[in-house]
């Protein structure tokens, strides 16, 4: 728990001090109109009060992955505490917060937009598609997931349709597809609050409860080895599966995508470090939360305290490890119902079940606008968006038609969505970085976090089983290789910039 304290404080001090320092190296203007204030439409760029967008943000960001990853990737022991800290603080909010920023400098532009001014029109192409790709697996991802823990709850146990949970895929999709074509003032910027404060409720709770027990869980002097493959018989090496792992917790290139929708919404570019370092932070310490609970329920035999005999009968006689039967949903509602009660366990899990919900249908909804963006087309009229989001809804429902069919889809899914959010967040760091080296600020805030990010992504897509699997002796080293490549077209990019400075001048 000592670790765990240490780590709380560290995400303080880094939102005051680095926080307030990526800030100075943007150089927010406070009399600059934000597309908000200098175009607004009623749809999608509406000025809102900075709490609310400060909201929204958490929620669009604070998904799935953020509860689930921190779950599954502690169980690689107290290295998790490690990547989570520094992740969040130098990777993760700086991500963000540039991704945002940058949106607000160009009337709001997405992702795809600004990766195309800054790192070129193919790059730009590129993007869209890998863009639309993710965001639509966040959409499937994000709906089922909170149907598996929905389905679950006690209070409906006697109910034929409402113990299902192919019904609570329905109810979710068709709040998605509402969601996706009203203007973002009437639902989301009504609904999330409520939701937001339900999260924060729940990770508040849990931080209670674990300081009130204060369990002996794995602290960071123990060893950053890979605890769970000596536990639990795991096979796959902490670089660079822990990285891909906890993405929301860290960084999430998922994160770039949401946050050009605040900032159509924001009233003046001073809110940034609030909203989008802010919220990153905040995920961060909910990231932890989540992260000491599930080492405590794995490693220091939490899980006794909150598994029903009927359940633990059925956990001796599966002959599975506890990692294998007890998965991250079933860890949320075993905690949250052991720990809270079952009114507070209710109102933690609405906080667990909001954090995907609302993920998901901002995920479609930047998929809308992405798409309307590139193609240069009107969303002002309710027609426009149906003829954008019809295709989108349409294959959203056929992948996870196509999961729930398959025994193994949703693993198969979360696994290719992991890798692509965190290769999604190199575009947005090199992209950010280019636009530092263009502007003559501090690049090297972006460089580093994108250097590692291109090493986690390169090596786990030629060492994965699920892309090329190629033998660790090849992979790595022709991984680190294609970094130093990034590395040195970078400098020669950087030198390129100088040379032309020096050529104006003279």
């Amino acid at each position: 728990m000592v670790t765990f304290v240490v780590s709380m404080v560290l995400l303080v001090l880094g939102y005051m001090l680095y926080g307030r320092f990526v800030e100075k190296v943007f150089g927010p203007d406070p009399n600059r109109p934000t597309p908000a204030i200098a175009h607004p439409d009623g749809v999608d760029y509406v000025a809102m009060p900075g709490w609310k967008v400060f909201m929204i943000q958490f929620l669009n960001i604070d998904g799935t992955g953020s509860i689930f990853g921190a779950i599954m990737g502690a169980l690689y022991g107290p290295s998790a505490y490690l990547w989570i800290v520094l992740g969040c603080i130098f990777a993760g909010s700086v991500h963000d917060y540039f991704s945002g920023m940058l949106s607000l400098r160009h009337n709001g532009a997405a992702l795809p937009e600004l990766v195309g001014t800054y790192l070129g029109g193919t790059a730009k192409k590129v993007m869209l598609v890998f863009s639309v790709l993710l965001l639509m697996m966040v959409g499937v991802v994000f709906v089922y997931t909170p149907s598996l823990i929905l389905y679950k709850i006690p209070l409906w146990a006697e109910s034929a349709i409402f113990s299902n949970v192919l019904t609570w895929i329905l109810i979710i999709l068709a709040y998605y597809i509402l969601a996706t074509l009203c203007p973002i003032d009437k639902i989301i910027g009504k609904v999330y609050p409520i939701f937001a404060l339900s999260l924060i409720f729940m990770a508040v709770s849990l931080g209670i409860s674990l300081f009130s027990k204060w369990p002996a869980v794995p602290e960071i002097w123990d060893g950053l080895d890979h605890m769970g493959a000596a536990k639990f018989g795991m096979k796959d090496h902490i670089f660079p599966a822990l990285f891909i792992t906890i993405a929301c917790g860290a960084i999430s290139g998922f994160h770039a995508t949401q946050s050009p929708l605040m900032a159509r919404c924001l009233k003046n570019e001073k809110q940034g470090r609030a909203i989008f370092y802010g919220a990153m932070i905040t995920e961060g310490f909910s990231g932890l939360i989540w992260a000491t609970v599930s080492s405590y329920f794995f490693y220091a035999d939490g899980w006794k305290e909150v598994v029903p005999e009927a359940m633990l009968a059925q956990f001796n006689a599966s002959g599975l490890q506890l990692n294998q039967f007890f998965d991250a949903p079933t860890v949320v509602n075993l905690v949250c119902n052991g720990w809270l009660g079952i009114v507070g366990g209710a109102l933690a899990l609405l906080g667990v079940v909001a954090a995907p919900i609302t993920s998901g249908d901002t995920a479609l909804r930047s998929c809308r606008l992405i798409i309307a963006d590139f193609f240069k087309f009107d969303q002002s009229k309710i027609a426009h968006r149906l003829m954008v989001s019809v295709p989108i809804f349409v294959a959203c429902f056929a992948l996870l038609y196509w999961q729930i069919e398959n025994p193994n889809g949703f693993n198969t899914i979360w696994k290719y969505f992991g890798w692509s959010n965190q290769t999604l967040s190199v575009f947005t760091l090199w992209t950010i970085t280019v636009y530092l080296a263009k502007s003559k600020k501090a690049y090297i805030i972006t460089l580093i976090p994108a250097l590692f990010m291109t090493a986690v992504c390169s090596s786990f897509f030629l060492v994965s089983k699920i892309a090329l699997g190629l033998p660790e002796i090849i992979a790595y080293p022709v991984s680190g290789i294609f970094t130093l490549i990034c590395l040195i077209a970078f400098i020669v990019f950087e030198r390129k910039l100088k040379i032309n400075d020096k050529i104006v001048k003279e």
